[in-house]
């Protein structure tokens, strides 16, 4: 995604040298988990600071976007703003093979800067999709559905209840008598 993308040209590569970037962009596809995560092309605000490194880039700062989604528990619809903290190394193509092949197996899992350019959105996506809860909740004390009814239990009355028939079987009742012989010799 282009918006995502910086330029590096004008980031000297001695080390420490430093560059701040501002950036409105929409968000990418697929930003989030099954039940959670950011809407495609819905606003997001990265501010970061890239730094020279030695044979890469060391960006830092933080992504603010908001999260929809839908509770595990009780299915109401879930919609937060957040702010996730962006930590991450970017390498120079030559760098990272050479990591690689020094053994180094955490190079593989870093953004590679293309040419002088820069994207910024598999480090965003990191901070964004890993931050988010596997198993949502509208809020931690959630009772979720009941049930019977499949209503919300938030909802309903404290004393809710469902008289419910036990179930009556001709074979269970036949197996529980035989089960309760077995044990009595």
């Amino acid at each position: 995604m282009e918006q995502l993308t910086v330029t590096l040209v004008d980031l000297p590569r001695a080390d420490g040298s430093r560059k701040h970037v501002d950036i409105d962009a929409p968000a990418p596809a697929n930003l989030g988990a099954e039940l959670i995560g950011v809407p495609e092309g819905t606003s997001m605000h990265v501010v970061a600071d890239l730094v020279a490194v030695e044979g890469g880039v060391y960006v830092t700062g933080t992504v603010e976007a908001t999260v929809e989604g839908q509770c595990s528990r009780c299915l109401r619809e879930i919609r937060e703003d957040v702010v996730r903290e962006i930590s991450d190394l970017a390498y120079y193509p030559a760098h990272r093979e050479k990591l690689i092949a020094q053994g180094d197996d955490d190079a593989e899992d870093h953004a590679v800067i293309s040419g002088e350019e820069l994207d910024l959105e598999p480090i965003i996506r990191d901070a964004v999709v890993l931050g988010l809860p596997f198993r949502p909740l509208c809020r931690p004390d959630c009772a979720g559905l009941c049930p019977v009814c499949g209503e919300r239990l938030d909802d309903l009355p404290a004393d809710h209840h469902h008289d419910v028939t036990p179930l009556q079987s001709d074979i269970l009742d036949q197996l529980e008598a035989q089960l309760r012989e077995d044990t009595d010799e």
